[in-house]
């Protein structure tokens, strides 16, 4: 993962889709193409699905990441294939409004949609995750999903659901996610801290 500070919002600002990948030793590299691939810059963090990469190379409206080990084992970058389409998130802005949540780009782990319901209006997803990570769910406490800021509810032991609006489902890559996929969650940093205070008092 990098190393550098940086944070999102869990505001997908656009997709993009992988054109190109290839390994180099225990590195995966993706180039990208999308409608801001042209205005980044070299060394940007920028999240994809989730995922803080740096960018390493730009050509005109593609740009080229590098995914190391660490990144591959507790994602699904491993999975991704030529074609997928991908959530993009620039960095936010210290003059920006904060308009879903505070995220880092550093996935905690996978979670596996166990059933989506495509209704009238909208779409809900129920998620499973890891026991080891329950205490990091809260009913109506935000999650991100493939890099993107959701609320949750109907919160169990070790499950949860979100409502997808039309505009989220059209701009987004959740359109892709079925059951028995995986997608890479980050839980709230907030709530990680609390849980770690709490441990070691």
């Amino acid at each position: 993962m990098p190393q550098k500070n940086k944070m999102f919002t869990g505001i997908i600002e656009t997709t993009g889709k992988i054109i190109s990948k290839y390994n180099e030793h225990e590195n995966v590299y993706l180039a990208v193409q999308s409608s801001i691939s042209g205005e980044l810059k070299i060394d940007q963090s920028l999240a994809h699905n989730g995922i803080c990469l740096t960018v390493i190379k730009i050509e005109d409206n593609i740009h080229t990441v590098c995914a190391v080990k660490e990144t591959i084992n507790k994602t699904t970058l491993g999975n991704w294939e030529v074609n997928d389409i991908i959530n993009l998130e620039r960095c936010m802005q210290l003059h920006g409004r904060l308009d879903g949540h505070i995220v880092q780009g550093h996935v905690d782990g996978l979670a596996t949609c166990i059933k989506r319901t495509d209704l009238q209006d909208n779409w809900n997803f129920t998620f499973q995750i890891e026991d080891i990570h329950a205490h990091l769910i809260i009913e109506k406490g935000s999650v991100t999903i493939n890099g993107t800021s959701l609320t949750c509810y109907n919160v169990t032991q070790n499950t949860f659901d979100v409502t997808i609006i039309p505009y989220t489902f059209e701009h987004t890559s959740i359109s892709q996610v079925h059951e028995n996929d995986n997608v890479n969650i980050e839980f709230d940093v907030i709530g990680k801290y609390v849980a770690r205070m709490k441990s070691i008092v």
